[in-house]
C-alpha cells in the first residue's frame, strides 16, 4: 500500500520541482542511487520498471525506502496497462507514470487514491485527463514539445499542471525555460544520474548534483 496520498507526493512534486528518473536492474546499485539522491534533498523517484523482473527490484528498493529514507516517496515509471499498474502498487507504489495517456490505468489508480501521471501531447488528452482525475500530467517527450507547447497550454487554462520528462537538461538556460513556461516540476534521467556516474560509483557526486539542480530550480522559481 502506497505509504502518501496523492495530494502529498504532489505536494512534494511542488516543493522540490525534480523528480529524478532511474532504472538499474542491480537492487544494491539502486539503494545507492536511492541514497544519494536521498542526501541531496529530493523526495521522489521514479524507477523506470524497463527491465526483466524489474517488479522484484522495485520491491527491494520500496522496502529500503520505507525502512531507511523517511519522507521519500518511490514509485513507477514506464507502466503500459493495468495490470502492471495494479501489481506496482500492490508493492507499495506512491505514484504511477505513464508514457501514454491511458484510461484503464487512470480507474485503477483513482480506485486506490494514487497519484498517475499520463504521458500527453495534446490539449485534448491533457483535458480528458483531467476529467478523470489526474494532478500533474506529464509532457512526453519534453523535447519534441518544449517550454512553448507549456506556455501555450497554460494561456487557456493555467489550472493544468505539467511535468515534462525528455529533453530536460541541467542547464540553468533549460531548466529555467521549463520553470519561466510554468511547469510544476521536472523529470530528470540520465543528465541527473549518468552512465558515469553508475560506471563509477560516484554516488557522492549523484548527491551533489541533485543538491545543486534542486538549489538551482528553487532559485528560479523566487
Amino acid at each position: 500500500m502506497a505509504q502518501f496520498t496523492r495530494n502529498e507526493v504532489f505536494q512534494l512534486m511542488q516543493e522540490t520541482g525534480l523528480v529524478p528518473l532511474f532504472y538499474h536492474a542491480n537492487v544494491e546499485v539502486g539503494k545507492e542511487v536511492l541514497k544519494a539522491c536521498y542526501d541531496g534533498g529530493a523526495r521522489l523517484l521514479e524507477f523506470t520498471a524497463r527491465g526483466d523482473f524489474a517488479h522484484e527490484v522495485f520491491s527491494e528498493l520500496n522496502k529500503y525506502a520505507q525502512n531507511k529514507l523517511p519522507g521519500m516517496a518511490l514509485g513507477v515509471g514506464s507502466i503500459t496497462d493495468a495490470a502492471a499498474a495494479s501489481l506496482y502498487m500492490q508493492m507499495g507504489a506512491n505514484f504511477i507514470v505513464t508514457p501514454t495517456f491511458r484510461e484503464d490505468i487512470a480507474k485503477v489508480c483513482n480506485r486506490r487514491k494514487v497519484l498517475w501521471s499520463p504521458g500527453c501531447g495534446s490539449l485534448t488528452e491533457i483535458n480528458v485527463a483531467e476529467e478523470l482525475g489526474c494532478e500533474i500530467v506529464k509532457l512526453f517527450p519534453g523535447a519534441i514539445y518544449g517550454p512553448e507547447f507549456v506556455k501555450a497550454a497554460k494561456g487557456p487554462q493555467p489550472w493544468t499542471r505539467i511535468m515534462p520528462t525528455g529533453g530536460v537538461t541541467l542547464a540553468e538556460d533549460n531548466l529555467r525555460s521549463w520553470f519561466d513556461a510554468g511547469v510544476t516540476c521536472v523529470g530528470i534521467g540520465s543528465k541527473l544520474i549518468s552512465r558515469e556516474i553508475l560506471e563509477k560509483k560516484d554516488y557522492p557526486g549523484l548527491k551533489k548534483k541533485v543538491e545543486q539542480t534542486i538549489k538551482l530550480i528553487k532559485q528560479i522559481q523566487e
